[in-house]
Formats: C-alpha cells, sequence, structure tokens
C-alpha cells in the first residue's frame, strides 16, 4: 500500500504547487510516465495492484520500505526534479538515499567548512553550541512532564550538572562522553513519561523492545529529514563538527538531528504510546528484536509527518514556521557561522 502524506509541504514561494511526501510501504515498481510517477505495488503473495499515480510537480520527497524496483531513467528524472528518495531496510534500518545532484555548490564554503573542522578550538565552539541546544531541548521535554506530575526534577538536575562541565573541555571526546552521560539519564526520564511501556536501558542494532524500536526509528526518520535540509543548502553533509566524520555516512546530519530528536521525535514517541495510538500488537518480536509492523509504522509516520508540518510564531521572523523548515534554517545559520557573518545560536525551544 502507498501511504499519501496528506499533509501539506511548507512553501515559501508564491505561486508553486505544494509539495507532499510519500511514503511506500509495499515492495512495487516505479516509472516514470510522462511527467507522473507511476508506482505498481506488489502484495504480500507477489499479485501485482493497481497503480498510482504521482504528478511529479507534488512530490517533494520518497520514503520506501519496501523493496523498490526502479531504472536509471527513473534516477534520472528525479534527480532532475531534485526529489530524493530515502531507502529503510526490512528491519527499518536507514540504508541510504538517493539524493539530487546538488544544486547549490560552493567552493568557498566547502573549504571553509573543512578548514572550521580541523581548527580544533572552532569545531570544538561549535560542537558546544551544537549539545547546548539538544540538552536544553532535552531539558524543556522533562520539565514538560515534571509540571504534570512525572517527579523528573532529580533527573534535570543531573543533566544540568553534566551541563555545567561544557566549556571546562578539551576534547571533542570529551563532549561527547557527557553527551553520553547527559543521553543515559535523560533516556531514565522515559521509564516515567511513558506509559504501560518500558524502555529498559538503551539498546540498538537490534532494538530489544518497543521503546526502543521507535525510538531507532523516529532517529531514522530524524536523520533522513536532516540530510535534506542539509542538501537545500550549500553545507557539505560528510563534514560535521560533533560527531567524527566516518566512512559511508552524513556525520552532519547526526550533529543537526541532535537538537532536532528531542522535539520531533521524543515527543512524537511520547504521544503515540499514551494516547494509546500504538499498542503492544503493533509490535512484533522475533530473533531478539522488536520492531513496527505495518499498520504500526504507518501510525508512526502519520504523527511524525503531522509534527513535521505543526507551525510556531518564530519570534525572530515573526511569521508561523514549520518544525521542517526550522531544521533547513538551523542549516543556514551553521552557514553564516561558518562563513564568519553572524555567530551560530542553536534553536532553543521556548514554546
Amino acid at each position: 500500500m502507498l501511504i499519501m502524506s496528506e499533509l501539506i509541504h511548507v512553501n515559501t514561494v508564491q505561486n508553486q504547487p505544494m509539495k507532499k511526501t510519500y511514503y511506500l510501504f509495499n515492495p512495487g515498481r516505479l516509472s516514470r510516465q510522462d511527467n507522473t510517477l507511476k508506482f505498481e505495488p506488489v502484495n504480500e503473495i507477489g499479485q501485482n495492484q493497481k497503480p498510482r499515480f504521482l504528478p511529479v510537480e507534488h512530490v517533494d520527497e520518497l520514503y520506501a520500505f519496501g523493496a523498490l524496483d526502479a531504472n536509471s531513467a527513473l534516477y534520472n528524472f528525479l534527480g532532475k526534479q531534485q526529489i530524493p528518495v530515502h531507502f529503510f531496510d526490512y528491519y527499518e534500518n536507514y540504508t541510504g538515499s538517493f539524493m539530487p545532484r546538488e544544486a547549490l555548490l560552493s567552493g568557498k564554503l566547502l573549504m571553509t567548512q573543512a578548514r572550521h573542522h580541523d581548527n580544533l578550538p572552532k569545531r570544538l565552539e561549535l560542537a558546544r553550541l551544537i549539545l547546548e541546544g539538544a540538552v536544553h531541548n532535552m531539558i524543556k521535554n522533562l520539565k514538560y512532564y515534571n509540571r504534570r506530575g512525572k517527579d523528573l526534577q532529580p533527573i534535570i538536575e543531573t543533566i544540568e550538572q553534566y551541563q555545567k562541565n561544557f566549556q571546562s573541555v578539551k576534547a571533542i571526546d570529551e563532549l561527547m562522553g557527557l553527551e553520553g552521560n547527559i543521553r543515559k539519564a535523560y533516556y531514565e526520564a522515559f521509564e516515567l513519561i511513558i506509559n504501560d511501556f518500558s524502555l529498559s536501558g538503551r539498546s540498538m542494532r537490534p532494538p530489544l523492545n518497543e521503546v526502543n524500536a521507535l525510538i531507532s526509528f523516529g532517529n531514522m526518520m530524524c536523520y533522513s529529514q536532516c540530510l535534506r535540509a542539509i542538501h537545500q543548502t550549500q553545507l557539505n553533509p560528510v563534514i560535521p563538527f560533533l560527531h567524527a566524520p566516518g566512512e559511508r555516512r552524513y556525520s552532519l546530519s547526526l550533529d543537526i538531528a541532535e537538537i532536532f530528536k528531542p522535539i520531533l521525535v521524543d515527543r512524537v514517541i511520547f504521544k503515540v504510546l499514551n494516547k494509546k495510538m500504538l499498542l503492544t500488537g503493533d509490535f512484533e518480536n522475533s530473533l531478539n528484536r522488536t520492531m513496527l509492523k505495518e499498520k504500526g509504522k504507518k501510525t508512526f509516520v502519520q504523527a511524525f509527518e503531522t509534527r513535521l508540518t505543526e507551525t510556531i510564531q518564530h519570534r525572530t521572523l515573526n511569521r508561523s514556521i514549520s518544525y521542517k523548515h526550522l531544521i533547513k534554517l538551523e542549516c543556514y545559520k551553521l552557514v553564516k557561522h561558518i562563513l564568519e557573518i553572524e555567530p551560530y545560536k542553536p534553536l532553543k525551544i521556548w514554546w
């Protein structure tokens, strides 16, 4: 089944068609038919289903959760239309993205970004700022639930104590060590915030229970959104500041995702579990692994899309901005910082 997001993608350019994100859950063939995308899904027993047609001018990006059969002509077409495709395997692991050729290239920014990474004081300053934004947003979540009787004040104080050490660290590894301690304390709060389910410690690759499965899946969704936003600027996604650069991964996406995971992923997890939008029957446990069934996956994706398209009144721009657009604005703030136009101030939620 093809899930069509009816949530409008924020488009700041007038007189252009509104674009949407499309999620392909079933395996099938995706091809070009004139200026339309044709998706022919296949059911569980291998039978072809009725094709669906997507006007290309309405497509912002595609998420492929099932096996996708496509040829180079299709990807050439998607590239020209600036439409990325994000791929996930059977176990909900993000496996990569097809990203169109960069339309926004800047040799000057690339060289400056690389020098910024190689300059330890500059990199450490920016890494601290990114982590400060992430921790502020974590604490904001905890304070929200603390006001609702969840008794999270001891955990908040523990995190704030770790945060006080940010300015004294002399190396990125030390900063990441503090981040690990903060994450451990933060995830302990999930036991008090979430009803009926238990985190029982963070487990990854594979996630061992329902809450861990949602964290892993949601984090990968956030990661792909950050990659998309980076691609829409002149930043290079493989040159990070907080995380270490790695082979075959877009480490800058991990940096930016740190700021947005508490806002986009964790809040959605609390919502879908505490409002019983997801129940035990929406998960599958097998081979020491827990993962979402198709129905549960669709429920989470819909809640995540709803969150992305929610808007807040931006204090500086003085207009309504969607959460999805906030990610792009964060990238532009990094560009200005790297080019020494304006010091970077991470997004710290105030609402």
